[in-house]
């Protein structure tokens, strides 16, 4: 499947600001699952220098600083890519990702880890069906919701409440999956059903490691797991560092943020 995505960014502030060092979290990375045709990064007012690197989690990011000042910073990326799996499950799992190997010790509110609890035993505590189980959980029992700004929920909330967006419902699912001890990270991108959307969405989801598998995305957003639908831009344990922007600016202002996101699919 082959993505054209543009997505257009704007930063107002209601006075001149400086902008400190920004950034950027919106080039696709390149993987077994998917590969970049072409990238293009636009930047407003013209940085006084960028570099691309790889961040400490893997991610492609652009860092961007900034001389004189400024009453706006628009922002637009345009890419191609093109989604190679289209079988979710195309790999042999090692024996020691069979079963669930226990609590990990990871700081987990006890409500979620009781949800947790539940699903695993239900799947006899085999892997691949507790991730299923967990996805489909979410999804039937979790009303999504728009919600275009903020962070994501704490885990707890999205679980008590049973609503929240795209990426209250992912920080859950990883929530879940590190207190049955599979490892989980958060993940922002961008898939098909957007495209059917008059102004395109952002999206997120979760991926676990598995041993014979290497990282695998699971959706309890839409109740799958991620073949060729999806595209990955950004991926880490804390979501805060999979934004697609990261930054601050020094001055007297208050700053609004709009943004379009045209998807294409081939």
């Amino acid at each position: 499947m082959r993505f054209s995505i543009v997505h257009t960014t704007r930063y107002r502030y209601d006075a001149p600001v400086h902008l400190e060092p920004h950034t950027f979290r919106l080039c696709p990375r390149q993987d077994g699952a998917q590969r970049v045709l072409s990238y293009q990064l636009e930047i407003s007012p013209k940085p006084a220098g960028r570099a691309e690197a790889l961040d400490e989690n893997g991610n492609v990011i652009t860092q961007a600083w900034f001389a004189g000042i400024t009453d706006v910073l628009d922002v637009r990326s345009a890419f191609e890519v093109e989604t190679l799996r289209e079988n979710p499950f195309d790999f042999l799992l090692a024996q020691r990702d069979r079963w669930l190997p226990g609590a990990s010790g990871a700081q987990v509110p006890e409500s979620v880890a009781a949800f947790a609890r539940s699903l695993a035993e239900q799947s006899k505590n085999q892997t691949i069906p507790f991730l299923t189980a967990l996805t489909q959980a979410i999804f039937q029992n979790v009303r999504q919701v728009v919600r275009r700004h903020g962070a994501p929920h704490l885990p707890e909330k999205t679980l008590l409440e049973r609503e929240g967006s795209c990426r209250d419902l992912a920080v859950l699912f990883c929530d879940a999956c590190r207190a049955a001890g599979v490892n989980a990270r958060f993940v922002s991108g961008y898939e098909r059903d957007a495209s059917l959307q008059e102004n395109g969405e952002m999206h997120a989801w979760a991926e676990v490691y598995l041993h014979g598998g290497g990282w695998r995305g699971y959706d309890p957003s839409r109740g799958l797991a991620v073949a060729s639908s999806h595209v990955a831009v950004a991926a880490a344990a804390d979501p805060a560092e999979a934004a697609p922007l990261s930054g601050a600016y020094r001055g007297s202002a208050h700053a609004s943020m709009d943004f379009q996101i045209a998807i294409q699919v081939a």
